[in-house]
């Protein structure tokens, strides 16, 4: 059962890290990957995204998520790479992959994952846009999705 966390300012290859994390697990029936990205919308255009974060933290923070995933879910293994910094639209911000003997621990294991990182992990949000710069709270569908996993 292997956990690896990476946090990093530079931008990553998402299918470079989907090859590396799969080469080495011959008996994996099922990986499951996420990568959010930067994005813009019509209504509230943005230019950038900035994330602060607290290194220590993070670090065992997600680690802390990952490692309770393999044990709740019976993963082989997990990868968690999180960028901070300043980041264009369309570059990736996070990547989880999860793999498992079976499809649905796989998914499951990256959901659960992601739903902890978006509410509990030490990350800020700063979008830079036309108008300006702009703290970016958490979001109330966020919370309720990390509730199901509490239950």
């Amino acid at each position: 059962m292997s956990v690896k966390v990476t946090i990093q300012a530079e931008m990553f290859d998402a299918g470079a890290l989907v090859n590396q994390f799969t080469h080495d697990l011959p008996e994996a029936g099922a990986v499951t990957t996420f990568t959010g990205l930067v994005r813009s919308t019509p209504d509230k255009p943005i230019e950038a995204l900035i994330l602060e974060h607290h290194p220590t933290m993070a670090q065992k923070q997600i680690e802390r998520f990952a490692q309770d995933a393999i044990e709740r879910f019976n993963l082989l293994a997990i990868q968690v790479v999180h960028r901070f910094g300043e980041m264009k639209v369309g570059e990736p911000i996070v990547q989880v992959m999860a793999a498992s003997h079976h499809r649905q621990a796989a998914f499951d294991g990256a959901n659960y994952v992601m739903d902890w990182l978006k509410t509990d992990a030490p990350f800020w949000k700063k979008e830079v846009g036309p108008q300006g710069t702009d703290w970016v709270d958490a979001r109330e569908t966020d919370e309720t999705a990390k509730e199901k996993w509490t239950k």
